[in-house]
């Protein structure tokens, strides 16, 4: 009985959480929807579109760093996004390779028949291009693409992105003709420490990208023209057209505006010189389109207690989800074994997917942002509670079953009186294993815009800032401790004491 109440009581507590400390995403109703991508520039264009549509009165929802281009694509096809920045190569050689669209009026008439426009270019170019420190180009002679092919023992270490791109690795090692087999993906933000300690030798890069400078790099020359030209422009669904005309407008206020010195100089002070994305983008918009905009730049207590607000909501909502599923479906699996083992068998391959890959299978299902993440963290919390209520109530003893019996009691009484109480401590064990796991992999939900401390831990990452890592790991492990306390204290009210006497002896 008391581990019914207990789970009542851990449910209304995590509801009471869920209201008060509700994530900032998702208190206002979204009006225009903004998204980006998860590197600097993309950031800071959201951010530049954020304030433009935020000074014609609308109250623009941005959505940033929310992952890679088919990430992006998806969500606007689907609407869950209104806007964001994209290029034109990415547009042809990714988004619609099979469409074999080149020109910017192909592009533009195939947008069209999925319910998207495009806004002429910004003014700039940012196309990728491979990238090696000055010092080993120099010294191996390597000016060109293709003169790698003579080095076949240089390790390449390219974005997770690149390797799969319809311009990406595969395709560039066919034009070229590459010999190199030491190739790796890894986050493109990494790539560029492992290029300055001497772990790879060459990176993609982005040409308006200020690590360029920072870290010496020589850009080699495309000499077999295998990238397109990837002006950057904005992506926007065409029903804005009807009922927002007034941000449409705004957005064509930024075509040619943006030089390509003046988006180095940008993306130089935010990964550099560490200004906040929304403090540049005023800035932009007031040297530029002598626009004033207003903007609050977040301290740190101000984005613990944001980010703690996101995490608790995840954890809260999906934790409570699997308490009340999983004890009935461990009861479920004791009683009937049979169909217990079907169960077991389900939760415990759900369980081995791995949980970055769980969270990206929800996006078809549940688009992007907090309901993905909730999902996934709930199937991720149901092996331990339901594991430990199966064993608890398997292995008791026969002797109290049939004491049980033998007092006339039915099976319903038995297992409210008799058997939950004994096993609540086994069911207590499996809670506290499970909000250990959902805390820990909730701070990957900001890789679908979840956000929570992972979110923090991203950015940190994208900016080689490892304060804000900091500001995103330390709570997270706090928090999980936090949570694994209250349990154990709970416990010794929730077990029932004989029981407690016995373990303690």
């Amino acid at each position: 009985m008391k581990t019914y109440l207990f789970t009542i009581y851990v449910f209304a507590c995590n509801i009471f959480i869920a209201h008060f400390f509700p994530p900032v995403v998702q208190s206002a109703p979204p009006e225009i929807r903004i998204g980006s991508k998860k590197f600097t520039e993309s950031v800071i264009l959201g951010e530049i579109v954020t304030h433009l549509i935020k000074s014609t009165g609308a109250q623009p929802v941005y959505k940033r760093e929310l992952g890679g281009t088919r990430v992006l694509w998806n969500a606007l096809i689907k609407g869950e996004i209104d806007i964001y920045p994209e290029y034109t190569g990415t547009i042809s050689e990714e988004i619609l390779a099979d469409e074999g669209v080149q020109s910017g009026e192909e592009i533009r008439q195939a947008l069209s028949n999925h319910g998207i426009k495009m806004t002429k270019t910004l003014g700039f170019t940012n196309t990728y291009a491979i990238g090696m420190k000055e010092e080993v180009a120099e010294k191996l002679k390597i000016q060109k693409i293709s003169d790698l092919r003579h080095h076949p023992d240089l390790k390449f270490g390219f974005g997770n992105e690149f390797m799969d791109r319809g311009d990406g690795w595969r395709i560039l090692r066919k034009n070229y003709n590459l010999p190199q087999q030491d190739v790796r993906g890894l986050d493109h933000d990494l790539a560029y420490r492992g290029l300055n300690k001497g772990t790879i030798d060459a990176i993609d890069i982005y040409s308006t990208d200020a690590k360029i400078r920072y870290y010496n790099l020589r850009i080699l020359e495309d000499d077999l023209d295998h990238f397109p030209v990837y002006n950057a422009v904005i992506l926007y669904r065409s029903d804005l057209e009807e009922h927002a005309p007034h941000v449409v407008a705004v957005l064509k206020k930024l075509e040619s505006r943006i030089s390509e010195s003046e988006m180095i100089k940008m993306n130089s002070r935010a990964n550099l010189e560490m200004v906040p994305e929304t403090r540049i983008a005023s800035d932009f918009l007031s040297e530029s389109l002598s626009l004033e905009t207003g903007f609050i730049e977040e301290s740190a207590i101000g984005r613990l207690f944001h980010h703690t607000g996101e995490h608790l909501y995840l954890v809260a909502i999906s934790l409570s989800a699997a308490i009340l599923i999983s004890i009935p479906l461990g009861i479920l699996s004791a009683k009937r074994p049979k169909l217990g083992q079907v169960i077991l068998g389900i939760v415990g391959v759900i369980q081995t997917i791995p949980s970055i890959a769980l969270l990206v299978f929800m996006i078809p299902l549940l688009g992007i942002g907090g309901p993905p993440a909730i999902a996934a963290l709930f199937l991720y919390s149901l092996l331990p509670i339901v594991r430990n209520t199966y064993t608890g109530i398997h292995d008791i003893r026969p002797q109290i079953r049939e004491s049980a019996e033998a007092l006339g009691l039915p099976p319903g009484a038995r297992l409210r009186l008799v058997e939950l109480p004994i096993v609540s401590r086994s069911i207590l064990a499996g809670i506290k294993t499970s909000a250990v796991i959902n805390v820990g992999t909730a701070t990957l939900g900001a890789l679908i815009g979840a956000g929570g401390y992972g979110q923090l831990i991203l950015t940190g990452i994208r900016l080689d800032n490892m304060s804000l890592i900091l500001q995103g790991a330390v709570p997270a492990a706090v928090l999980a401790l936090i949570v694994q306390g209250c349990f154990e204290i709970m416990e010794r009210f929730l077990v029932p004491k004989g029981l407690r006497l016995k373990h303690t002896a």
